[in-house]
């Protein structure tokens, strides 16, 4: 092969040979004088590698080398495993969002918990009257009165394990059967917060919800009605919330693992817990959340507000280890879904690629020679190579910086 096929440039130096064939006149020197321009062309190639949003770390933009020749180092090839991943904006907060009204009947509002508190179960969520509304956990709300005679319902099985949790009826049955030891558990609860001992349990008298919640908002007003919703409460369970681009919606797997990455550079992992199935446009996600794709650059999706290419599902990440964003709420953070996960291959730094004249990529070995490669996934400053004269721990050149 002449130095006219193979060099982009009149009058360039003859090209090192492939792994295999030994140099036509001996020298390592001119090896190394290519080595310039190869490296000029897979700057090019790789920048937009890069632009196509794939993550790559560890390249620097290099001015080409004076003519003698770049200033190189070496880098085994190693096995590992590789996991390409793309960044989707979220935002930190609190599962379950939700507005509670008071019951009807009337009354006025006489206290209201502060934005940011918490209740746990038996603790008060409100009061109307001037008593108190304490907070009973389960699934089913209680929706008549309850009292000796009533049919056996899910409602009785809520009143039951929550008197029996708060220390009244231990000897009570987990079941929906009101009994008159029921109602003796009632009449003592009812003793201790001051109340009159009926042994009955009529809606509003508690507040029940799945778990234990925490106030983001308060609608009402102390001294108004209680007719309006009072309170706007969520789950004390810290979530990532993702507005994920409808084109996108494959990175998002029930399960998956996901990297979470904090204000301030900090990064903590998750699990992706719920992936909506509605999708739904930016104009009317009504969240108030910045949504888009960052990849390589920083940029994330463009389109017309409102418009199909700006639809997006609702992805719910939850925190493997909550107490690392601290007190952080409706922070912007950025999620890493894993796109593409290569096990047990070999790999390269991106630098050591040669991007060759005639085509395809090689790499050099400190013997001047060049080894042909396929390039596979770009992940963590490396890429995945194979070819034949590759092995694990043979070195390779790398310009260094």
């Amino acid at each position: 092969m002449t130095d006219a096929e193979t060099s982009p440039v009149p009058g360039a130096v003859p090209a090192p040979v492939l792994d295999g064939a030994e140099p036509a006149d001996g020298s390592r020197t001119r090896s190394r004088g290519r080595r310039s321009l190869l490296l000029g062309t897979a700057v090019v190639v790789l920048g937009a590698v890069a632009a196509g949003g794939v993550v790559l770390a560890g390249r620097d933009d290099r001015p080409e080398a004076p003519a003698a020749g770049p200033r190189t180092g070496t880098a085994p090839v190693v096995r590992t495993d590789l996991v390409q991943s793309e960044r989707i904006d979220g935002t930190l907060g609190y599962a379950g969002d939700h507005t509670v009204s008071a019951p009807r009947g009337g009354g006025i509002v006489t206290w209201l918990p502060d934005v940011g508190a918490t209740v746990a179960r038996g603790g008060r969520a409100y009061a109307v009257d001037g008593v108190d509304v304490p907070l009973f956990l389960g699934a089913t709300p209680l929706y008549r009165t309850l009292e000796e005679g009533v049919d056996d319902g899910p409602d009785v099985r809520v009143l039951k394990r929550n008197l029996k949790a708060l220390g009244y009826g231990p000897e009570l049955a987990d079941d929906g059967d009101f009994t008159s030891g029921t109602a003796e558990a009632v009449r003592d609860w009812q003793e201790a917060r001051g109340l009159e001992r009926t042994g009955k349990v009529v809606p509003g008298d508690v507040l029940v919800q799945p778990d234990a919640v925490r106030v983001t908002e308060i609608p009402g007003i102390v001294g108004a009605p209680a007719e309006d919703p009072l309170l706007r409460l969520s789950s004390t369970r810290r979530v990532v919330t993702v507005d994920m681009p409808v084109g996108r919606q494959q990175l998002a797997r029930a399960g998956a693992p996901v990297t979470v990455r904090l204000p301030g550079g900090r990064t903590t992992s998750g699990k992706v817990s719920r992936v909506g199935t509605v999708a739904r446009s930016a104009s009317r996600s009504g969240e108030g959340r910045p949504s888009g794709t960052a990849g390589a650059d920083g940029a994330g999706g463009g389109g017309a507000s409102g418009s199909a290419a700006d639809a997006t599902v609702p992805v719910e990440v939850t925190l493997a280890k909550p107490g690392d964003v601290g007190t952080l709420d409706g922070a912007p953070v950025q999620v890493d879904f894993t796109s593409e996960r290569r096990e047990d291959v070999l790999a390269v730094p991106v630098p050591a690629l040669l991007a060759l004249a005639e085509g395809g990529y090689a790499v050099e070995t400190p013997e001047g020679r060049l080894v042909p490669v396929t390039l596979g996934v770009f992940a963590q400053g490396r890429v995945e190579v194979s070819g034949a004269g590759l092995r694990e721990g043979m070195k390779v050149e790398v310009p260094l910086a």
